[in-house]
């Protein structure tokens, strides 16, 4: 998972990683990221994402209920390694208002995570303030863009979530 830190990554990685941290990144990439998600994600056979090849980084596919609508819905997101599963930061590019999949997980909290091939149930919960803040620090080290974002929020709280693996059940499901 996203285990490369700013510093290892190749020099293209970064440059990408600089430019979606800007403006004119987040101006270009929030309308368009998710849908590139989705196409590369098809095309490989869910081994990529437009995220993971244009940053380096390992993207996440985080699949929700969503909150008004019950229905499934797909997103790419970064992930943290967390002791339990994996972490997720709520930055929404810096958006005043928490992404879609952040408000899906606070009313349905079992999602499904996909992480190149391997594929798990898990359960949901926002990070205690000093996960976060270990979450966040971590998260920092991968995508220092991050902190561009919190400037950007409006006085918004970027909070983070911890999603756990399930355990398997009787039936192997």
């Amino acid at each position: 998972m996203a285990d490369e830190t700013f510093d290892r990554a190749n020099p293209f990685h970064r440059v990408m990683r600089r430019f979606a941290a800007t403006p004119v990144g987040v101006a270009m990439l929030r309308p368009t990221a998710h849908h590139l998600d989705r196409l590369v994600t098809k095309v490989t056979g869910g081994r990529a994402s437009f995220a993971g090849i244009a940053t380096g980084v390992p993207a996440v596919m985080l699949t929700t209920t969503g909150a008004k609508s019950g229905q499934p819905r797909t997103v790419a997101v970064y992930g943290i390694p967390h002791p339990d599963g994996v972490a997720l930061i709520a930055s929404n590019f810096g958006g005043a208002k928490h992404p879609a999949w952040y408000h899906n997980l606070k009313a349905h909290p079992r999602a499904t995570v996909t992480i190149g091939r391997d594929t798990w149930r898990a359960t949901a919960r926002l990070a205690t303030p000093a996960e976060r803040d270990e979450i966040w620090a971590k998260g920092l080290e991968i995508y220092p863009g991050w902190r561009k974002y919190e400037s950007r929020t409006g006085g918004r709280h970027i909070e983070a979530f911890v999603l756990s693996r399930d355990p398997v059940d009787a039936r192997g499901e």
